[in-house]
């Protein structure tokens, strides 16, 4: 037998315990606590009883239907939910991760071509992937205009390749899903945060965005931009959206998560580029006779650059970190990627 001991702090709820016994591959019995609200006392063992005899390698939605299932018509949980018992199950059991327990790579920004970006992305996933680097945060710089295009967006619906061409516009696709970004030198910030399937462990993947993202918030907080989360995926201030994120789990299920948001954009110039609607340029915050997107550089009044500095500081003060930088074995494989796939033609239009 082997005894465990896991907690989840509900957002914006309360904190959930469950301590509990393991044996023969299943949990022989649990015991639920915590500051929560629940009506009747009795539902309390409702909860206990439903975990008995779940396998322990049962899935976090497994485990939340059987303590939905097990529950009393009456019940009344405030502050918590069956998928949070599941989630502290799960973390108890080792199964699961919380911030706290993983230590981080961070990678400071390097200007370089926005494809070596991109293919650093498929490479670092596959170094957290197997263990040989920790999970890391990385930002990017880049030395030439770009269109970064989402793994399954029609290049000739996106892009208008005669205007990119006469701007020198490159057109590279990612390997995840999204919108597009219309990237020049200096005029976004981007990240990347590669994370194990652990961290994420009983999220959707809507979910995951904000979860991923809460630290970024608190960081601009410090920069002087009030942000907030809009599902599905976009960072936005009291003046509009200001970024968007973009994610894929891989085949060994570690996250690849990655943001940018608009720090001095040349929104004529971004206009002639992409094939924006109206539409789609509303919900940007974009009017006709606005010539710059400068959402971060208006309301920080600071230089991108210390922009960069605050994110990096801010992620460091709440997680455990090292200072790290790429491999020469990662710079090749990327730069092999480069060649092989984000610079091929096959690839950049597989959707034309």
């Amino acid at each position: 037998m082997t005894a465990f001991h896991g907690e989840r702090k509900v957002p914006g709820g309360k904190l959930v315990r469950v301590d509990g016994v393991v044996s023969g591959g299943h949990i022989v019995s649990a015991s639920v606590s915590g500051d929560f609200f629940l009506e009747p006392d009795e539902a309390l063992a409702d909860i206990n009883g439903a975990l008995a005899g779940a396998p322990a390698e049962a899935p976090a939605a497994e485990l939340a239907r059987r303590v939905a299932d097990g529950l009393r018509a009456d019940a009344r949980l405030t502050g918590f939910g069956p998928h949070d018992v599941a989630m502290a199950v799960r973390r108890g059991l080792g199964l699961a991760v919380t911030w706290d327990d993983l230590a981080f790579d961070v990678i400071p920004a390097r200007s370089m071509h926005p494809a070596r970006h991109v293919a650093l992305d498929e490479v670092i996933a596959g170094e957290v992937g197997s263990g040989r680097r920790r999970p890391t945060l990385r930002l990017w710089d880049w030395d030439t205009g770009v269109v970064v295009i989402g793994s399954f967006q029609s290049v000739r619906n996106e892009v208008d390749e005669e205007a990119a061409a006469r701007y020198g516009i490159q057109v590279v696709r990612r390997v995840t899903g999204g919108g597009a970004m219309f990237m020049e030198p200096g005029n976004c910030i981007t990240y990347s945060l590669v994370v194990p399937a652990a961290l994420v462990d009983g999220l959707s993947y809507e979910a995951s965005y904000a979860f991923l993202d809460e630290w970024v918030l608190a960081a601009l907080a410090d920069v002087g931009v009030r942000a907030r989360f809009v599902p599905l995926n976009d960072i936005a201030s009291d003046v509009g959206k200001i970024g968007g994120a973009a994610q894929r789990r891989m085949a060994d299920g570690t996250v690849l998560h990655h943001v940018t948001m608009a720090y001095d954009i040349d929104a004529d110039k971004m206009s002639q580029v992409l094939r924006i609607g109206r539409e789609k340029l509303s919900d940007k915050g974009i009017r006709s006779a606005v010539k710059r997107v400068d959402p971060m550089r208006s309301q920080t009044g600071l230089p991108r650059e210390a922009i960069m500095e605050a994110l990096l500081a801010r992620f460091q003060t709440l997680y455990r970190c090292r200072p790290s930088d790429y491999t020469a074995e990662e710079l090749a494989a990327a730069d092999e990627l480069v060649t092989q796939k984000f610079t091929n033609p096959e690839w950049t239009y597989r959707v034309p």
